[in-house]
């Protein structure tokens, strides 16, 4: 979440806003759920100003399914004695890079989005 909240800082975004924290919210989601909950949350970032005052409570137990199913194993396999800390060191890499990817695109995708309008 520190990566993503500095991120959003990098883009010049104020993650003190409420709206600002629940984007950064659907970022994390849009990198780490199923590829039909992908959909729907790349649909909420693609058309953020206009869908983002429908998102003012946020359902925190499918929020919390939807990425635990995704990290889960990876992160059951860091508890092996021995091997645990190899593979949660290469999980964790892998993690970060993905969501750097993903969040790199979805700031991108918001600025050219506001440059439309």
């Amino acid at each position: 979440m520190k990566f993503l909240f500095e991120t959003a800082g990098i883009y010049g975004y104020d993650v003190t806003q409420y709206e600002e924290r629940l984007f950064i919210l659907q970022v994390f989601q849009l990198a780490f759920s199923s590829d039909e909950h992908r959909q729907r949350t790349l649909d909420i970032i693609e058309h953020w100003e206009a869908r983002k005052h429908e998102l003012k409570e946020l359902d925190w137990r499918t929020f919390q399914q939807e990425y635990r199913d995704y990290i889960d194993f990876v992160k059951m396999l860091q508890l092996l004695p021995g091997i645990g800390a190899v593979v949660g060191a290469y999980a964790n890499y892998n993690l970060l890079e993905h969501l750097g990817e993903v969040t790199m695109n979805a700031y991108r995708l918001r600025l050219f989005k506001s440059m439309e309008v």
